[in-house]
């Protein structure tokens, strides 16, 4: 019994280190993000599977919050500074876009007062208002509204 006992309170401790582990890592919501549930459903309509993102509790309580994240510009456009851009975990080559990351890689950011960013292939550190966008598997899940760089 002593035994049972034991193994119990292991796995329960296990349980809350974990927890407590992913609930507090806010220096980096990339991590946060990447915890996103994937499933697949089946489209009627066109009679096509696709992947459906599924928003944990702890994704869901960043929703209207302030986040600050460091990454990098994906320009949506040709131009050298952009105030609407994707903003992506990983390196142009390495992004979302170019098939070599999960859709909780990238954001869709859009600049406070349309203030444009430059686009470097250096990481930058911006902070906004996170919000979700869609559930579409078609679109982009994550958004960043009121977007400001961080002067480091």
């Amino acid at each position: 019994m002593k035994f049972k006992s034991i193994i119990c309170l292991f796995f329960l401790s296990l349980l809350f280190v974990t927890n407590g582990a992913v609930a507090q890592d806010t220096g980096n919501p990339w991590r946060t993000l990447g915890l996103m549930k994937f499933e697949r459903q089946f489209d009627e309509s066109d009679g096509v599977s696709q992947q459906q993102g599924r928003f944990v509790p702890i994704i869901k309580a960043l929703e209207g919050k302030e986040i600050t994240m460091r990454g990098y510009v994906i320009p949506l456009s040709g131009k050298k500074a952009q105030s609407h851009f994707m903003f992506s975990a990983y390196p142009f080559s390495d992004c979302f876009f170019c098939g070599k990351a999960g859709p909780e890689s990238v954001i869709e950011v859009f600049t406070k007062g349309d203030k444009k960013i430059e686009f470097d292939d250096a990481s930058i550190t911006i902070k906004g208002i996170f919000y979700f966008t869609s559930q579409d598997p078609n679109d982009v899940m994550f958004t960043l509204k009121e977007a400001e760089l961080v002067e480091e």
